[in-house]
């Protein structure tokens, strides 16, 4: 079956990346036409905007992305492009699995968790004013709707995949109105799955707890913000960054995406380690319904992963990502 999936290959070492993706997906004999469209500060570069309406429009046609890391302005700029094409998308739910790669330097073994998080709203909606000079208010969203489609989306994940547990992560300790109104969602939707345990565990807690008996988690079910810090540090106690995947999901579209950043100070260097990339595009090719390939290609990359000898810079090894590519191609 032929697919057409837009390409967003983004800025840094995006583009490098992106191409070894490819190149790896085509090996593996899946029949792919990319819609290649520019984002971020590459866009801006190129005279348009960094978010272009014509890349919204090519998602909403094909229905699925491959993106790589975009850059942010921090404290200035134009506002973030992965918060905007979620929000133009409603791609409500970011699922990031986080499981160890054999072969990958790990503070633990055999680690398996899934993190879902909520996409569109909380702080992330950039409501943000000036009250008065040196006084700034940022507005936390929290709403009925959006927690409960994610609740049941990661109740639903649970189910579909074998899981047992459910952690809601919040802060309503505090924050009793906003992450209260998310925790009751939550709870609600629990009683629609009585095979699956649902505990709740606040925020700081729960990073204590993941740097030091982090199996005692299953899928941890999170607002947005918390589920921006607590889904980097898992990736953390599996190597990092460059080695976890995610996806953005809506209902009826998704982009699969690195959560890295752009890497400027090796950009074009062919250095940078495309492996998060690739278990992005593992997950994309599970969701069109190219399973087969989705397993040719994370075997290889797990065998490529234990041999070493193809290892780049930040697993320790001297590859190139070039290198890197060639050697999963060379195992398919």
């Amino acid at each position: 079956m032929a697919h057409t999936i837009t390409l967003i290959p983004g800025d840094g070492i995006g583009p490098e990346v992106t191409r070894a993706v490819v190149r790896i997906i085509d090996a593996a004999g899946v029949r792919i036409t990319w819609e290649q469209e520019d984002a971020g500060q590459t866009a801006v570069e190129r005279g348009g905007d960094p978010l272009p309406a014509s890349l919204v429009d090519s998602v909403r046609r094909n229905k699925v992305a491959l993106k790589g890391p975009v850059t942010t302005p921090i404290g200035r700029g134009f506002t973030s492009v992965n918060v905007g094409l979620r929000k133009a998308l409603d791609l409500f739910a970011n699922l990031r699995p986080v499981f160890s790669l054999p072969g990958v330097p790990a503070r633990f073994g055999d680690l398996d968790l899934v993190l879902v998080r909520e996409n569109t709203e909380d702080l992330y909606s950039g409501l943000e004013h000036e009250v008065v000079p040196g006084v700034m208010v940022s507005m936390k969203v929290i709403t009925q709707t959006a927690s409960t489609r994610i609740a049941r989306f990661a109740f639903e994940h649970a189910r579909r995949n074998g899981r047992t547990r459910v952690t809601g992560v919040h802060k309503a300790n505090i924050m009793k109105m906003g992450d209260g109104l998310f925790l009751s969602c939550a709870r609600q939707m629990a009683k629609e799955y009585p095979e699956i345990t649902y505990d709740e565990r606040i925020v700081d807690a729960t990073c204590m707890h993941l740097v030091m008996h982090p199996e005692m988690f299953d899928v941890l079910l999170m607002p947005n913000l918390y589920g921006d810090i607590v889904s980097d540090l898992c990736a953390g106690l599996v190597g990092g960054l460059g080695v976890v995947g995610s996806a953005n999901l809506g209902r009826d579209m998704a982009v699969f995406e690195a959560v890295h950043g752009t890497a400027p100070d090796i950009a074009g260097q062919d250095l940078a380690n495309p492996t998060a990339l690739l278990l992005s595009a593992i997950m994309m090719l599970q969701h069109i319904g190219e399973g087969e390939a989705a397993t040719s290609i994370r075997q290889a990359l797990a065998t490529v992963l234990t041999d070493g000898r193809a290892r780049t810079r930040d697993l320790g090894g001297a590859a190139t990502t070039t290198a890197f590519a060639d050697a999963v191609c060379a195992v398919l």
